[in-house]
């Protein structure tokens, strides 16, 4: 019987012929944990009677998803693991500023294609990015990982979802998984592993994309076949048995929105050009790369974002923040009225800087949009590509960022002019402090490879 990726994994970690239903036990070759849950993990560990973990190199411990610390119960909660890095003698430490746990994962290194690697939240499904089978689990397993250096897993069923084409100028690969979220749902993929295929060789952000993603669509796992780290053994056999198979043509797609409260209500941009937004967050381990800050340069072409509006920038890390400033890219969103935060989830989660008040209006790049997602109950929240999110940053409302990138600058500041007095009377215009001339805008903009965007 010819195996998923799932299975071939999983049987290897396990040492046995594992098929889809079987309970395993492997090792893990990493355990990450972050500062939102190190509280209960570190009970987990007391309750287990272990006061030292089974082995320092192989644990990942970030600071990111209350970063820097907003409150001073957070600080002593960030205090206290810090103590207890300290204490276990755990290399690897990221501290507040450093980026975003999955994001450092792939970037650093530290996933092993092939391996089982666990971590504490429920995005580590980002680790199939580079052909790790990466899960995301609760305080409780994440302390036994922690303490025995394995843990089980059923496996999972496949589902194989193919790309074929090309895509065009101004759509991403975030508009790509969003479109597969939109045909199988939030509970399509309960428990299973969805396997990539066709998109192999895409660089390594886009594929972090892809596989983080698969957690909206409730999968354990998400894995990326054919990737440049993956060894020979680490492809799927020929007529595996998949439960469900969907192919998405990237040639004919158009760019998502994903419309507020769900992830999987996802509709072409055409439907929801003119919607107001009063915050657009550029970040996340989604997309906040160096590329996704580039692609929303080239839409903004060194203008202003609209008085109204407030756009906030969180590199994914800060490897992706110094490449960013060193091209020109942060000097070009910063000179545009955007607000740059460190490294880190940001606003993603609701728990730092930039929190949504009630009846504001984000359009996000990040993958939730759930009520209270990022602040109030009574926020909405659109989610798009960082093209579409730099449109709606410049002009105050949803629109298509294709005829943006194509305009000639005449048609461009009368497109934007016609879509700024189109939007309804919200919020208020800021004034900018230390206001910089339009050709410093314009020399920041065009600095470098800043807006020089392969698509």
């Amino acid at each position: 019987m010819n195996r998923t990726l799932a299975e071939k994994v999983l049987s290897r970690a396990s040492g046995r012929d594992a098929r889809v239903g079987d309970l395993v036990i492997v090792p893990v070759s990493r355990v990450m944990v972050h500062d939102s849950v190190i509280d209960a993990v570190m009970a987990g560990l007391r309750d287990l009677g272990k006061e030292r973990i089974w082995d320092t190199s192989r644990v990942c411990v970030f600071v990111d998803h209350a970063a820097p610390a907003p409150t001073p119960v957070v600080a002593d909660s960030h205090r206290v693991l810090r103590e207890w890095v300290r204490e276990q003698e755990i290399p690897t430490f990221y501290d507040a500023g450093e980026g975003v746990c999955h994001q450092i994962m792939v970037e650093e290194g530290y996933c092993e294609p092939g391996t089982v690697i666990v971590g504490s939240d429920s995005h580590s499904n980002s680790y199939g990015a580079v052909g790790a089978f990466g899960a995301g689990m609760g305080a409780t397993d994440i302390a036994v990982a922690l303490a025995l250096g394995r843990t089980w897993l059923r496996v999972p069923e496949s589902i194989k979802v193919t790309f074929t084409g090309t895509l065009r100028k101004g759509i991403t690969m975030k508009d790509a998984i969003m479109r597969v979220v939109r045909e199988i749902g939030t509970d399509g993929a309960r428990y299973a592993c969805v396997e990539f295929h066709g998109v192999g060789d895409l660089p390594q952000g886009d594929r972090i994309t892809l596989a983080g993603m698969t957690t909206e669509m409730g999968a354990k796992a998400g894995l990326v076949v054919g990737t440049p780290e993956a060894p020979d053994w680490l492809f799927p056999d020929r007529g595996a048995t998949y439960a469900n198979e969907v192919t998405i043509d990237l040639t004919t797609l158009e760019p998502q929105i994903a419309v507020p409260p769900r992830v999987d209500q996802v509709v072409d941009v055409s439907a929801a050009i003119g919607q107001p937004v009063d915050v657009v967050f550029l970040g996340s381990c989604t997309n906040g790369r160096l590329v996704d800050m580039r692609q929303a340069v080239a839409v903004l072409r060194g203008r202003r974002i609209a008085p109204q509006v407030r756009l906030e920038v969180v590199p994914s890390s800060r490897r992706q923040m110094e490449d960013a400033m060193a091209d020109g890219t942060l000097l070009a969103l910063s000179s545009a009225g955007a607000v740059i935060g460190s490294s880190g989830c940001g606003p993603c989660l609701g728990r730092t800087g930039g929190v949504l008040a009630g009846n504001e209006i984000c359009l996000s790049t990040a993958n939730r949009n759930y009520k209270g997602r990022m602040g109030s109950p009574d926020a909405a929240i659109y989610i798009g590509s960082p093209y579409v999110a730099a449109v709606a940053a410049l002009t105050g409302v949803i629109d298509d960022p294709r005829p943006y990138l194509e305009a000639s600058d005449a048609e461009f500041d009368e497109l934007v002019a016609r879509r700024r007095a189109e939007r309804p009377g919200r919020g208020a215009a800021s004034v900018r402090s230390g206001d910089r001339s339009r050709e410093l805008i314009l020399a920041a903009a065009r600095s470098g490879p800043a807006v020089e965007i392969d698509d």
